[in-house]
């Protein structure tokens, strides 16, 4: 069981860490790119508004 929990601790990491890659990558993008981005995710239902 402990292992498991370690496995699910290394995963959530990652996904963190991941996260924090994309937000600082988005923050780089000009309107145009947020727009065309926006747009990509919602038609792919990533984004549900």
């Amino acid at each position: 069981m402990a292992y498991m929990n370690r496995f699910n601790q290394t995963d959530d990491f990652r996904r963190d860490e991941l996260i924090r890659i994309i937000e600082h990558s988005v923050e780089k993008l000009t309107l145009q790119e947020l727009e065309a981005l926006y747009y990509d995710m919602t038609t792919k239902s990533y984004i549900n508004d």
